[in-house]
């Protein structure tokens, strides 16, 4: 078995005395897709930071423990804070890119024009290339920041809720996107709110409570009736359509019930 794109053992981070995070182990390899799911204040940010050596941590991180140059050309980050400080092309910006694989006083790499072109053209973004990143709303903003880490072209992607602020078929596109890049053969790590998206493209939910994982599986597995109920306060059912499988949320938990759902609805 080939070695894990990413591995996370005991991971913890304490923050003025408070623990954020403990206990967090993972590994990741090539060809999944790993939604990582829990209510706010879970974690999962600080989890995905500490992975990525931005925070200080106890445990071991696979990624933490590369070089920063080694580092950016393993993984793509794409941040839950999207902010752009400067005015400059969206060309430009989603060319940033490329610096990972540009050695000091270097040119950029054969095609890295075509390479730049083509994620603009598949990310529907050609007709913003020569408009300031400033001027992009919240929306065009994250498809713009993901196009940038897709032209970074790692085998590994953590993504803090990419589908914040985007439009609901805007999250369907990024979701079908990162997914299909798990099927071509790399390694994502993302963080969601929406248990439909997670259900629907993950292959594997990692379910995290205040600061610790809690369960970790299939979706079908890991989504328990008791476990909606107590980790996310949720009723909710899981509904056969056309297009596949979805989980379909449909109440609050009743504090003091024994979490088990009403009957499910009805297939579409």
């Amino acid at each position: 078995m080939t070695a894990p794109l990413l591995e996370l053992r005991d991971l913890a981070v304490t923050r003025r005395g408070r623990r954020l995070l403990s206990g967090g182990s993972l590994n990741l390899r090539k060809g999944e897709c790993v939604g990582l799911v829990g209510p706010n204040g879970a974690g999962k940010t600080t989890l995905l930071r500490a992975a990525l050596g931005l925070v200080r941590h106890a445990g071991h991180s696979s990624l933490a423990a590369m070089s920063a140059a080694a580092r950016a050309r393993h993984v793509g980050f794409l941040p839950q804070t999207r902010a752009v400080a400067w005015p400059m092309p969206v060309r430009d910006l989603v060319a940033l890119g490329l610096l990972p694989h540009r050695n000091p006083g270097s040119a950029l790499p054969e095609g890295a024009a075509r390479r730049v072109e083509g994620v603009l053209d598949a990310m529907d973004l050609g007709a913003f290339a020569e408009r300031s990143a400033t001027e992009l709303s919240g929306g065009e903003l994250a498809r713009v920041l993901l196009a940038r880490v897709l032209v970074q072209d790692t085998p590994l992607i953590l993504a803090d809720e990419p589908a914040a602020g985007l439009d609901p078929a805007q999250q369907i596109a990024l979701m079908q996107r990162l997914r299909q890049l798990a099927d071509t053969g790399r390694g994502v790590l993302v963080s969601l709110h929406d248990l439909g998206h997670a259900t629907r493209y993950c292959t594997r939910l990692v379910v995290m409570q205040q600061g610790k994982i809690v369960a970790e599986g299939e979706p079908d597995t890991v989504l328990t009736e008791v476990r909606l109920a107590e980790v996310f306060g949720l009723r909710a059912g899981f509904v056969e359509t056309a297009e596949g499988r979805f989980l379909l949320p449909f109440a609050l938990a009743r504090p003091g019930s024994d979490a088990r759902l009403s009957p499910s609805p009805e297939r579409c």
